[in-house]
């Protein structure tokens, strides 16, 4: 657990780090496998993807630190790390809460969550207020179970570096 909030220097440095593991990834990738890689990169927030962000830090779903990641990134694909592991852009986010409403995030009757990705597999992931991240145990959103897999955004962000790099070293993308 970080339990340290999200900077932009921090990202920063995270998207560097996990730029470089994805470049080493994807150029050994169509060698490795027969086939060429998907999308497997961080993009970086535009001004529409930020505009979006101030837009969500007026719902009192979104954590601070989640605003802060979308002002820095746009979205996260890795499509060839395992299933895959995605995170989306903040306006498929207000999106699916227009379309959807929010999810139940697993603290309580009241609590609600935002689907910020997938890994890939149809499992979720959603956050709310707290920060605390949770995975759904099956594809569905109606009445989800949730299980935490990370106390806030940045631990989250750490345990997907974490499985791209053992991916990157012998194949196995980690349990999230």
């Amino acid at each position: 657990m970080s339990g340290v909030s999200l900077s932009s220097a921090w990202l920063a440095a995270w998207i560097s780090r996990v730029s470089d593991s994805l470049q080493t990834m994807t150029a050994e990738f169509e060698r490795r496998h027969g086939f060429p890689p998907g999308t497997n990169q961080v993009r970086s927030a535009n001004p529409d993807d930020q505009a979006t962000a101030r837009a969500l830090a007026e719902r009192d779903l979104a954590s601070a630190d989640l605003v802060t990641l979308y002002d820095s990134i746009g979205d996260i694909a890795w499509a060839d790390v395992g299933n895959g592991y995605f995170v989306g852009p903040v306006s498929d986010i207000l999106l699916r809460l227009k379309e959807y409403g929010a999810v139940g995030d697993g603290t309580g009757d009241e609590a609600r969550g935002l689907v910020i990705g997938s890994n890939g597999g149809g499992l979720c992931y959603v956050t709310g207020p707290s920060g605390v991240v949770y995975r759904t145990r099956t594809a569905s959103l109606d009445e989800p179970e949730l299980d935490r897999v990370a106390e806030d955004l940045r631990h989250f962000l750490e345990l997907l570096e974490q499985s791209l790099t053992r991916f990157v070293a012998n194949g196995e993308p980690g349990y999230l």
